[in-house]
Parts: C-alpha cells; structure tokens; sequence
C-alpha cells in the first residue's frame, strides 16, 4: 500500500489558492480606504516600522533591526469579498525553531462586530520558500455579505509591502473604529512582542485589545527592550491612553534593572503625570526562583517609590501568579515564551488592571 502525505489524507492540510477564473483587485494598504494601526506613519515611509529612524537605528544594535519588525501592526477595512488574498513582500524570512511561521511571518484577520472581534482564519504560506515575500488566499465561510474586518500583521518578520487582494466586483470601505482614538503602549521584551504564539492575533495585546475594543501600539524587542534613556525619551512624549511595563526580562542583570526600571517611572511621569501606568514582573516565575525574585523586588520597590510619591494612576501585576494553575506546565514554549494559553492568561491579568485603571478617562 502506498504511503499518502498529510495532505492527501487530510484536506484542511491544504494552502489555500484561486483558481484564474475569479477575478481579484489587488490595493495597497497604505491608500485610503484602508486604515493603519500599531505602525510608525505607515502612508509616510518605503517600508513599515514601528519607530521613526532616528530613535530605531539609536537605541541599541537589536532594535536597529527589530524595529522593522511589524508586531502589533493591524489594517482595518470593509467588505463584501466572499475572497481575500494578501500580497506580501518581505526582505527575508525569519525563522526560529520554537515558533511557528503563522506567527513569525504570518497574518491572521478578524471580523469586527457589535458583539465583539472574531476570528476568521489564518493566511497560509505554505512550506515553500518565501525569503521575498508570498500570496495567500482565505474564502471566508458564509459566502458575500458586508464585513468589518481587522488584519493583523507578523509578529517577528520585516513587511516591505503589504496588497490586498478582493474579488473584482467586491465592496470596499472603512473598518470599524475603536472606541478611543488614543492607543495603549506596551513596552519590553521576547513575550510583548509576541514569543511564541501561533498567530498574531494571539499575543496578549490584540487579546486585549479585541476584549475592550482599544487601539495598542507594541513596542516589545526580543532581548533588547533595555529601557535606555533615548527610548524612554521617545515613549515619554508618545500621546497614549495607558503605558504598561514589561521589559524586565531583557535586564541584563539585576542591578542594571534597578539603575533603569524606577528611572523609566519617573522620567514617563514627568512628562505624563496622570497617565494610566502599568508594571508587571515577569510571568515565567519558575525558571529562575532566585533570579525571579531579586527582579519582583526591584519592580516592586519602583511600584512602592510612585505610590509614596502619591501617585494614584499607578498598577503593579504580580507575574507569579500569572501562570500558576493546573496548566501551569503548558503556559510556555520553552519555558520562558509563552503558549496561546500563557498569552491568554497574561491578557486576563492586564485587562483586569487597564479596566482598573481606565474607569475614569474620559471619552471611555
């Protein structure tokens, strides 16, 4: 008996493709009516980003290069496409041998309702290379009917361009907007930049974001979130409407977190005094029991200088008791990143702080 491959045997294995009798109409992302999220000035540059150049290419050799990365980014738009195709180009393809590709170089899309976002499915690449770039169908269940529909962007990999293709006679308009015009930025390491979910639409922050219908910028550089004195310039003047710090993983050492992480506080405050501000110490508590702790303690002591100062607007999460639980043990990949289900806990304790601490903004 002859051996089948998966996709002989299993259909859904299948990458998704159209056939040449349907007529598709490809569009930049970066023309109206397409609306951008989570990018740095996406209509005004050659390749999406998520700093301006003279703060990416001056923090650090790492994010010089992560800052390319579009995690977090999102394209929001409306159709009555029963198809959509992406265009990608990209300068390479990251590749890493704890995360699957849907997340590294992947785009996952949403549809956006009055009883809140969806998931539609997950653009597939295939297992070919793709070192510059891909095309990538989902048929959407339900056939043609008017759609909000949100797109969210790689985690891990460099987008030079991004088309959308939709079927000839299609619709197109705007997307839904979000209920606050300002964006929740968080800042730090691997895990806010989304290591290692299996989409992008699993990461902590689109978690919340589709939960409490808010708009998110993700400022996470894997192993290289370090809080130098230009960077928290740079976030210290960023219009927001909540910071959450999560960066104490890429300390090098204790006492370097201690020389920046009350720092990082004092210098956001002055420039934003009654900014909604997050801190948590770090969810993979049991990796390192002793280094964990010397961590909590400084973040801890950062937390007890704001709220000696009087500060008011000011949440601290326990990272320990984040994970703990019966599936304690499946919250990571590697013991560090997180899992979806590690990345839906953290979304569960972070949501429960912004709904704390956003209770009397105005315009919510």
């Amino acid at each position: 008996m002859a051996t089948k491959k998966f996709v002989e045997v299993d259909p859904n294995m299948l990458t998704q493709t159209l056939d040449g009798e349907i007529g598709m109409v490809f569009r930049d992302v970066r023309e109206d009516p397409f609306k951008i999220y989570g990018l740095y000035d996406p209509r005004g540059q050659e390749v999406f980003k998520r700093l301006p150049d003279e703060i990416g290419q001056n923090v650090n050799p790492g994010v010089a290069k992560l800052y390319y990365c579009t995690a977090g980014g999102r394209v929001r738009f409306s159709t009555n496409s029963e198809h959509i195709v992406i265009r990608v180009k990209m300068p390479y393809e990251a590749k890493y041998d704890h995360m699957p590709r849907t997340n590294v170089c992947g785009f996952d899309l949403y549809e956006d309702t009055p009883a809140g976002s969806f998931y539609l499915g997950t653009f597939r690449m295939g297992t070919g290379d793709i070192s510059e770039g891909y095309e990538a169908t989902l048929s959407l269940v339900g056939g043609r009917r008017e759609r909000k529909l949100t797109l969210n962007f790689p985690s891990y990999n460099p987008v030079d361009s991004l088309k959308i293709g939709l079927c000839a006679d299609a619709t197109l308009g705007e997307g839904a907007k979000y209920r606050h015009e300002l964006p929740i930025v968080y800042y730090g390491s691997s895990i806010t930049q989304g290591g290692c979910a299996s989409r992008p639409g699993n990461t902590y922050q689109s978690m919340i974001s589709r939960r409490t219908d808010l708009d998110f910028i993700n400022l996470g550089f894997s192993g290289n979130g370090k809080a130098e004195v230009n960077m928290v310039e740079y976030l210290a003047g960023m219009k927001m409407l909540a910071f959450v710090s999560d960066y104490d993983h890429n300390a090098p050492k204790v006492d370097y977190l201690a020389e920046t992480h009350c720092r990082m506080y004092k210098m956001i405050r002055e420039k934003q005094p009654d900014l909604p501000y997050i801190m948590l110490s770090r969810p993979d508590y049991q990796k390192n029991r002793r280094d964990s702790i010397a961590r909590r303690d400084v973040i801890i002591d950062t937390y007890r200088y704001a709220i000696a100062q009087g500060d008011k607007n000011v949440y601290y999460i326990d990272g320990e008791s984040i994970f703990r639980g019966p599936y304690e043990d499946s919250c990571t990949v590697d013991g560090t990143h997180p899992t979806d289900l590690g990345f839906a806990l953290m979304a569960d304790a972070i949501e429960r702080e912004l709904i704390r601490a956003l209770a009397n903004v105005k315009g919510l």
